[in-house]
């Protein structure tokens, strides 16, 4: 497989044929339970009827239209989603990375209109994780991101540690365009922003004269059981990113814009040819009408806090602590075991995990699983700690 595909992914040799709910079958009709979603995109599972309903239904009508025109269906889903998360403005693209590229830019142009040529600096976070286009890599605040072999990278990000209050102290100025931020770092280990920190350093940033951005490619659209992380997180950011679930699994992402960010942008700013097709909105509208459902979410906090508490009661002495809110989850390891060797183990025995960090095995699980995927995957997934223990 790796002779046909760039193997940048250190791909697990395993073909899947077949999936429903959070349940997979690879090409030797073996069973494996779901704990991953394609990375946090599959929110409602696979085969999920209503979605594949929509998504079948639109590709009979219209996949693909040009942007210098309006569909029937994006207009639609712009409402549902502008309506749920109480934002103005919103640009589509294709993933998380497309998004966040937007929310730089509109970082950019917002600090030229409101200081000039000087106020360009993007604050963003150490552990942070934003993408793999050259600018969102220069926001990650993780060196291993940034190898010498890709520079030069591009300038004018500065990072600064979360949760820290001396930190603020002189983290904005009148150079600063925005303070771009996590509510929960997930490739950098499942790290859950402190409330009052985050609203301290939104505070620092608006007074220098800046916007706040929340990346929430990842916490986003129900994960950590509100529709936006930023809702309980309680800074109301001019700026929000989305992707993964945004669309159940087919591929799409969002800049959502309002307050002094919304009229930023103008013709020709920034686009995206496959940016909102009619085949990702069809999607995307259900995902929305799904996850905004306060039984459902509901339902996500429920089955998040049991995952965390069946872990906790474990008792392992390879577990140092079980983090996270809605259904991400991270389970922090001693040093002495490698969260990729656990990984390897669950893989063998059937279940999909993934890491996070240098030390943590983490849980982005479908939404919409079921009780008896949660006990099946934590069965297994108890067996593999215990034989590291």
């Amino acid at each position: 497989m790796e002779r046909r595909i760039v193997n940048n992914y250190g791909s697990f040799d395993v073909i899947f044929e077949k999936a429903k709910g959070a349940t997979m079958w690879d090409s030797n009709g073996k069973k494996y339970i779901d704990f991953i979603a394609g990375i946090g995109v599959n929110c409602l599972g696979h085969n999920y009827k209503p979605l594949v309903k929509a998504v079948s239904r639109q590709a009979k009508r219209q996949i693909h239209i040009s942007n210098y025109y309006f569909s029937d269906v994006g207009l639609a889903f712009a409402d549902e989603l502008l309506k749920v998360t109480n934002f103005e403005r919103g640009f589509f693209g294709n993933s998380g990375a497309e998004a966040n590229e937007a929310a730089v830019k509109v970082a950019r142009k917002y600090g030229f209109l409101n200081g000039g040529a000087k106020r360009k600096t993007i604050v963003t976070l150490e552990s942070s994780f934003h993408g793999r286009t050259m600018a969102t890599l220069t926001a990650t605040g993780q060196d291993k991101f940034h190898p010498e072999c890709f520079g030069p990278y591009v300038e004018g990000f500065k990072t600064i540690k979360a949760n820290d209050y001396e930190a603020l102290e002189d983290a904005f100025d009148d150079s600063t365009a925005a303070l771009f931020l996590e509510c929960i770092q997930g490739e950098g280990g499942v790290n859950i922003i402190d409330q009052e920190w985050a609203k301290a350093a939104a505070d620092a940033a608006r007074n220098a004269g800046a916007i706040v951005m929340c990346d929430e490619v990842q916490t986003g659209i129900g994960r950590t059981g509100t529709f936006l992380a930023s809702d309980w997180l309680g800074i109301e950011p001019e700026v929000v990113t989305l992707a993964k679930g945004i669309a159940g699994g087919i591929p799409m992402g969002a800049c959502l814009m309002r307050g002094k960010a919304a009229d930023v942008f103008a013709a020709g700013d920034h686009q995206s040819t496959f940016g909102g097709n009619p085949l990702a909105c069809a999607a995307g509208k259900v995902v929305v009408e799904t996850v905004s459902d306060w039984d459902f979410l509901n339902r996500v906090n429920q089955a998040g806090d049991y995952i965390r508490s069946v872990i906790s009661s474990w008792n392992l002495p390879i577990v140092k602590q079980v983090r996270g809110k809605g259904l991400m989850i991270g389970t922090q390891l001693v040093p002495e075991v490698k969260p990729f060797d656990v990984e390897i183990r669950c893989l063998e025995k059937g279940l999909c995990t993934t890491v996070a960090g240098s030390d943590v095995v983490r849980f982005l699980p479908p939404l919409t699983i079921s009780d008896k995927e949660i006990d099946e995957g934590l069965e297994i997934y108890h067996s593999v700690l215990k034989q590291f223990s």
